[in-house]
């Protein structure tokens, strides 16, 4: 008699060859039981024999209709693409359950090398959980704390598990202001290194041709904040990236253009502004006017979640120091 927490499925392979869907020696089915402690598997020819715990099973049934999906797809199936279905089960909230991988609780995405983008730091997994359970959400805070990559590693795995049809990232071009034109080359010579950090992360989570082909047919769409203008963004991951140097009005035109079925990010460091002296920034802005909206979130980094070198947080905290003690050296009045 089975355990009450127990229950056993037994699943029937019909749109796929076993043996291109399990794997060389069961290689794959393998991966999936490391991932699932909780469940035996069991396969005989085209039949797989599962008993565990109820969630589990059921979320390895998806699991296994997923790569049948993608081995249909694509001919063949990889030990990523195993691992990339495994990530999105484990997090996806649109299915039954939310299970922690061993190994890979705070994993957001696999790459194409073999390795793996994590949420590593407490401010990184809040970002991963509020993008998950929020439309817009705005991650402010310095430089290094991975932000940015976050943002587009999340913006890649809801491409890739089909939450959203296309990825939209910006901008603001801020320090070429007027003298776009000024560059040589054409305009996306003139705008092309204001946008190389978006497309590095990119570069780092999408195989090499795949995003040329992204890239072509505007699945995938890197642009200048200034270019949002008059735009409707349906189904689609957008994120503003440098938004300190997104004025006011920029900042409400491009909040007004997502659309039906669509999330937003908007990473930023209210240290770095760019703008002119007397130019309010929209993301300062966007803290006071927005804080109250249901769906709209705010996560804020600071130091300790910085991942670049290790003097970087020496730098941030120093130059922490410097501007307090400056602000709090109010001069005397003059009389």
């Amino acid at each position: 008699m089975n355990d009450n927490n127990t229950i056993e499925k037994r699943l029937q392979i019909e749109k796929a060859e076993p043996l291109l869907l399990f794997g060389f020696n069961d290689i794959y089915l393998k991966r999936i039981e490391r991932a699932f402690p909780n469940v035996q598997i069991t396969a005989r020819g085209d039949q797989v024999h599962l008993s565990g715990e109820p969630s589990e099973v059921n979320t390895i049934q998806r699991v296994l209709n997923e790569m049948t999906a993608l081995l249909n797809r694509n001919g063949n199936l990889t030990e990523n693409d195993v691992d990339t279905v495994l990530a999105l089960f484990a997090h996806n909230s649109g299915s039954a359950a939310s299970l922690p991988l061993k190994g890979s609780h705070h994993t957001v995405l696999f790459t194409p090398s073999g390795g793996s983008v994590k949420a590593k730091t407490p401010n990184q997994i809040c970002l991963v959980d509020s993008a998950r359970k929020n439309d817009i959400v705005f991650a402010i805070g310095p430089a290094g704390t991975g932000k940015t990559y976050t943002a587009v590693a999340l913006a890649v795995a809801a491409l890739k598990s089909k939450q959203v049809k296309r990825i939209v990232l910006c901008r603001p071009a801020v320090e070429a202001g007027e003298r776009l034109g000024f560059l040589p080359g054409d305009m996306k010579e003139k705008i092309d290194p204001y946008l190389r950090p978006l497309y590095d992360a990119l570069e780092d989570m999408l195989p090499k041709e795949k995003l040329k082909s992204f890239m072509e047919s505007n699945v995938v769409e890197i642009v200048p904040l200034a270019f949002m203008r008059g735009r409707t963004l349906n189904s689609a991951f957008v994120i503003l990236d440098e938004a300190q140097n997104a004025t006011a009005l920029q900042m409400k035109m491009f909040l007004t253009r997502i659309g039906a079925n669509s999330r937003c990010i908007i990473t930023g460091d209210l240290t770095q502004t760019d703008l002119p002296m007397r130019e309010i920034s929209g993301l300062s802005e966007a803290r006071e006017i927005l804080i109250e909206i249901d769906g709209v979130n705010f996560v804020y980094f600071d130091e300790r979640d910085v991942v670049r070198h290790r003097l970087v947080k020496e730098i941030i905290n120093a130059y922490s120091r410097f501007f307090d003690d400056r602000n709090n050296a109010k001069p005397e009045s003059k009389k």
